[in-house]
């Protein structure tokens, strides 16, 4: 089929069912009555449901069902969670949960919101000399902040608003390039919408301003606004999650055959290789965003977002390192880390998805800050995780003892065939050919 035909108009005026049609059609190359009874197994039987989820996307076909699931006992602040977590990888919520039983005997996890600043940017060109515009600016910053009065008033009425405003020089980078950046706090939204208002009127202002100044000459007053955006880079949106207890209350590993002090070291050893080898920080820190983006997901806040920040984050000295840190001194055993995480509990998802709503209703309907509290906590553990089955047992026993269910679902096994698998599998190495190979035998 020539590329043309794969050519539409008006796609997105189409029904559903002709839409798929027409997939099947062009790029399936399947029978579209069965294409379409496949999607159409996984639409929201509520026509109000649907409708809904419909519209939080664009030239939607059906729903793609991810496991909603809870990982109990995070005690965190002395308050003990059921947490929700939305992920398809099979040994995340088991390992959350595991490492949260795990800490409940020992104190628990300790979480502290550091700072919640927001950062947007309006980036202009300018052609003229900077110590001009440098002190044009700072006489009317004032002025600016005064100028979007109408759009911040009700987020100052909520302890919010514009914080503070810097020029920015980057000629040397880019010809005549300054950027104005602005931070803010947005409370308990994240903001996006509210910052982004903010700034575009700044840039407005700011070009008003200089064209009526006597400052500036004709060629300098001629300023473009390139664009006005917020920044997912937040580093002073900032929360920190904490577990400590004596190394002897750490206990024993692997039946006793690995002791606390052991343990202790060569925890503190793979996270301070993390630090040192981008290589492994960049698997290390994905390990704490599957926590992360679990619980972000579950509370309807934007999960690319967040990953996005914490990588830049990671790699804020010059190097990509591990976000967690690890200390063994005067006998006590010591795990933290530091994420920036802009999140919301009001607008936006959080108030439109029914799951997103009962998720924040499971967690207390906490405020932002200590949403960012729980979901840092949550990372922690599932790092926590991670780092004890890398030091002791390795993470292919427990992560392929979960997937088992999945291998053997790649197969079609019966119920009976999994249960024999399960049996047989306890205390064996599991690998798809060992699996393959198990259940052909049970075939035979």
């Amino acid at each position: 089929m020539a590329d043309n035909e794969k050519e539409i108009a008006g796609f997105s005026k189409m029904g559903k069912r002709e839409k798929i049609a027409w997939l099947a059609k062009n790029f399936l190359y399947a029978n579209p009555v069965e294409v379409v009874k496949e999607f159409a197994e996984y639409w929201h039987d509520n026509i109000e449901s649907q409708k809904l989820l419909d519209g939080f996307s664009e030239n939607t076909l059906t729903n793609f069902p991810v496991p909603f699931g809870i990982a109990p006992n995070f005690k965190i602040n002395e308050q003990v969670y059921a947490v929700p977590m939305v992920i398809e990888e099979s040994s995340v919520v088991a390992a959350a949960s595991n490492a949260a039983k795990f800490w409940l005997s020992r104190g628990g996890f300790k979480a502290e919101v550091l700072s919640t600043k927001k950062v947007g940017q309006v980036h202009f060109i300018y052609h003229g000399a900077k110590e001009k515009l440098f002190s044009f600016f700072n006489s009317i910053k004032e002025e600016l902040k005064q100028g979007v009065k109408h759009i911040t008033i009700k987020m100052e009425e909520r302890g919010g608003g514009v914080v503070d405003m810097e020029l920015i020089d980057f000629t040397e980078l880019e010809k005549d390039y300054y950027q104005l950046r602005a931070y803010f706090e947005t409370v308990d939204s994240m903001g996006a919408n509210f910052i982004n208002s903010c700034l575009e009127e700044f840039g407005i202002q700011l070009c008003d301003k200089i064209a009526i100044s006597n400052v500036f000459s004709d060629t300098e007053k001629d300023v473009e606004v390139v664009m006005c955006i917020l920044s997912n880079y937040t580093p002073e949106c900032l929360v920190r999650a904490e577990v400590s207890c004596k190394i002897s209350e750490l206990g024993t590993f692997e039946n006793g055959t690995v002791s606390a002090e052991e343990f202790a070291a060569n925890f503190q050893r793979a996270v301070n290789i993390a630090r040192i080898d981008p290589f492994r920080a960049t698997t290390h820190n994905k390990g704490i965003m599957n926590g992360v983006d679990s619980v972000v997901l579950a509370t309807g806040n934007d999960f690319r977002a967040v990953e996005a920040c914490a990588h830049t984050y990671a790699c804020r000295d010059g190097v990509y390192r591990s976000l967690s840190e690890c200390k063994v001194e005067n006998g006590i055993f010591r795990f933290w880390l530091t994420l920036p995480i802009a999140i919301g509990t009001v607008g936006g998802l959080t108030s439109l998805h029914p799951l997103a709503k009962r998720s924040l209703e499971l967690l207390g309907n906490p405020n932002a800050k200590k949403l960012m509290e729980i979901i840092a906590c949550v990372g922690l553990a599932q790092n926590f995780a991670a780092l004890r089955s890398l030091t002791t047992i390795g993470i292919q026993a427990g992560h392929m003892k979960m997937h088992l269910t999945n291998i053997l679902a790649s197969f079609q096994a019966s119920d009976e065939e999994v249960e024999k698998a399960k049996s047989h599998f306890e205390n064996k190495t599991i690998s798809v050919s060992a699996v393959r190979e198990f259940v052909e035998s049970l075939r035979k």
